[in-house]
């Protein structure tokens, strides 16, 4: 079987998790990066052996990959990605898919109209843990969902976004502790409740720096057809980054859902335990808390290019949570 040629754009934080997926693959090559930070391009290009490039559209034009993964700022995100595709490749952006509803919307459309896989990273759907909680409330035992719960408290200081030239800002990430961490355990949220959304409330707040336009605090409620309620607090002015906790609770079980171990505590007493905390592998990277399956949803991906199986989280699969994201925003008095 050939191998696809896989091209990633942007190489910042997230992008040594694609690199080194790439490099792992039995389905892909990877053949080249870009970055606008030249000696940043140049670093990885020498450490995972491929030419580098300084601007996206000359790697498009004279590399012509069959993917592109991309890896940059919130707000490129959607333009990107319909520059690749115009150029003949598919593409694998990460999350979100950019920081308003209608950009997300055009590029979703485009993808259709010129027959390109398009992808979004959702990976936290592919952990063990997840998979495990989502064969529990399909097999009907834990019965209906009456309510979920999520927390997120995690560490983003000052250096942390004096370090970028885009986070923090509205217009380029698009928001904060909502949009660019907590949009892991949303998205699992609302996948695992499967419904339609029916109403939100929401209110953001910047409680602990004094350097961002964004939020770094935010709490909610988000009611679904289906009688779910859904609660969320989210905020990045811990001293550490604790372990995200999901907790659904059914008419006949309390699960909790985090990203390396999930626990079911049926209503006869009973529990069942998944717990991978010492067995995972963590060698795609050092954080933990991103989960440790950006290699099985690119390797999804790739199956798909290949015509192996269908794509399982698709651009429109991945608007769904883009567009809730978009609704908590609005709700709380930003517009998106």
């Amino acid at each position: 079987m050939e191998k696809l040629r896989v091209a990633i754009i942007g190489c910042g934080r997230i992008s040594e998790k694609h690199f080194k997926s790439v490099i792992k693959s039995e389905y892909a090559s990877l053949v080249a990066c870009c970055d606008i930070k030249t000696d940043r391009a140049r670093n990885a290009a020498s450490l995972y052996n491929c030419r580098s490039y300084s601007d996206y559209r000359t790697l498009l034009s004279e590399e012509k990959p069959d993917v592109v993964q991309i890896c940059l700022p919130h707000y490129l995100h959607s333009e990107v990605s319909v520059a690749a595709m115009e150029s003949g490749s598919h593409v694998l952006c990460e999350k979100p898919m950019d920081i308003n509803y209608q950009k997300a919307e055009w590029a979703t459309k485009r993808a259709k109209e010129l027959g390109r896989l398009y992808g979004i990273i959702s990976q936290c759907r592919y952990n063990p843990t997840s998979q495990f909680v989502k064969k529990a409330l399909e097999s009907g035992k834990a019965g209906k969902i009456l309510s979920v719960t999520s927390t997120l408290t995690w560490a983003r200081d000052d250096l942390y976004y004096s370090g970028s030239d885009w986070k923090g800002t509205w217009d380029k990430e698009g928001g904060g502790v909502i949009i660019d961490q907590a949009i892991h355990s949303i998205d699992l949220a609302n996948w695992l409740i499967g419904s339609e959304v029916k109403d939100v409330a929401a209110t953001i707040a910047v409680q602990g720096h004094s350097k961002i336009q964004v939020e770094d605090t935010a709490c909610g409620l988000i009611c679904y057809e289906n009688g779910v309620r859904y609660g969320f607090y989210c905020m990045n002015n811990c001293c550490c980054n604790e372990p995200i906790e999901i907790k659904f609770f059914c008419e006949n079980a309390k699960i909790i859902l985090s990203y390396d171990w999930a626990k079911i505590a049926w209503k006869d007493g009973s529990e069942e335990v998944l717990d991978l905390t010492d067995r995972m592998d963590k060698s795609l990277g050092d954080k933990s808390y991103w989960g440790v399956s950006h290699i099985e949803q690119i390797n999804q991906f790739y199956r798909s290019v290949l015509g192996l199986e269908e794509l399982e989280i698709s651009a429109e699969e991945a608007l769904k949570t883009h567009a809730l994201i978009c609704k908590i925003y609005e709700k709380a008095g930003i517009a998106k």
